[in-house]
């Protein structure tokens, strides 16, 4: 419905159906979605919205070959194929350039054997981006190459699905023992799968960030309409000074917040996406722990109710929990953020990216 109202392409390139959205405009589109709490407009499970969150298709269009292109644009535009997104292993995680997954050339094949685990939306893609070591030594961010592997393949095994905060995920652990693919399943250029992976995360950070706000302001508003009607002893919450400064405070930040994502976007629009790298990571990482903050906040004002799933708060909160470890745990966020600010990164794109 959403796609047949002009909606779900939003930021896909005319030619395909879109109206070649910014990261301004999907920041702008994310954050107002989420606002407006949990529905069929704002579905926290897959994050595609009304306004669709492709990352798949997007990332399709940019790196694929144009036989990739011509066999997968439609399907991932229609929903009808995708792929997920193998990157983790269960001995590496945020130091990804030193994974084991490896694939060795033979003939024009590629023979590839390792394990991922994380590996999202895996209970119904068709495929999977796999990233294997094809060449160069742990922690090059050269010489990593992302295959797209289809999950039939012999050899390819889902060992288990992994549960999370009380919730049943699409993440599994995967195994792939001599799983062969030919030389045209390689996605984004050999040795070049770090550079894929990174256009997904610098991308898909501010719009997360803006999702955690708009979901952060809601639990605000929630709060504040909640804290006016509810009346113990005789007379509103909101008149308790313990009620009102907690959620002043949590506002404030989602003002300041609101600015430097837009400020981010703007200047990812203009200036390319790795060119505000640090500042990406300071929305990520503090929209991720604002929406915390407020969905918890929002369970004690609301009190017993807050804290059932009466109410949407703690679904919030542990869907936007996530977030903080994620697509690059906080940590390693500030740390770059670090790396900039006392200059021990000088290059605008992290590793393993060329922005030529």
């Amino acid at each position: 419905m959403a796609d047949e109202a002009g909606f779900y392409r939003y930021p896909l390139a005319e030619e395909f159906g879109g109206r070649n959205g910014s990261n301004l405009g999907m920041a702008v589109i994310r954050e107002h979605l989420a606002r407006k709490g949990l529905g069929l407009h704002n579905d926290l499970q897959n994050e595609h919205s009304i306004v669709g969150n492709n990352v798949g298709l997007l990332l399709m269009i940019a790196y694929g070959t144009d036989e990739q292109k011509a066999d997968w644009i439609t399907p991932l535009a229609e929903g009808t194929r995708g792929f997920a997104f193998g990157i983790t292993e269960p001995n590496h995680g945020s130091d990804a350039t030193h994974m084991e997954t490896v694939a060795v050339r033979d003939g024009d094949e590629w023979v590839i054997n390792g394990e991922k685990t994380w590996n999202t939306g895996i209970h119904h893609a068709q495929y999977d981006m796999i990233m294997a070591r094809t060449s160069g030594k742990a922690g090059d961010g050269g010489g990593i190459t992302a295959f797209l592997v289809p999950t039939q393949s012999p050899g390819f095994e889902v060992l288990e699905y992994l549960w999370t905060f009380n919730m049943p995920t699409d993440h599994a652990h995967i195994r792939l023992t001599d799983v062969r693919v030919p030389h045209s399943a390689i996605f984004g250029g050999e040795g070049k799968g770090l550079q894929v992976v990174q256009h997904f995360f610098n991308e898909n950070r501010i719009r997360q960030a803006a999702s955690s706000l708009g979901a952060a302001q809601f639990c605000i508003d929630e709060s504040v309409k909640y804290a006016k009607e509810r009346k113990p002893f005789g007379k509103p919450l909101a008149t308790n000074q313990a009620i009102q400064f907690p959620l002043v405070e949590l506002q404030t930040q989602c003002e300041m917040l609101r600015a430097l994502i837009h400020k981010t976007a703007w200047h990812m629009d203009r200036d390319g996406a790795f060119s505000q790298s640090d500042k990406v990571s300071m929305c990520n990482y503090w929209a991720n722990r604002l929406c915390c903050d407020a969905a918890d906040r929002a369970m004690q004002v609301h009190g017993g109710m807050g804290y059932s799933r009466h109410k949407p708060f703690e679904h919030i909160y542990r869907h936007h929990r996530r977030y903080r470890i994620t697509e690059g745990a906080e940590e390693i966020q500030i740390r770059r953020v670090a790396g900039y600010m006392f200059g021990f990164m000088s290059q605008r794109a992290p590793k393993g990216v060329s922005e030529g």
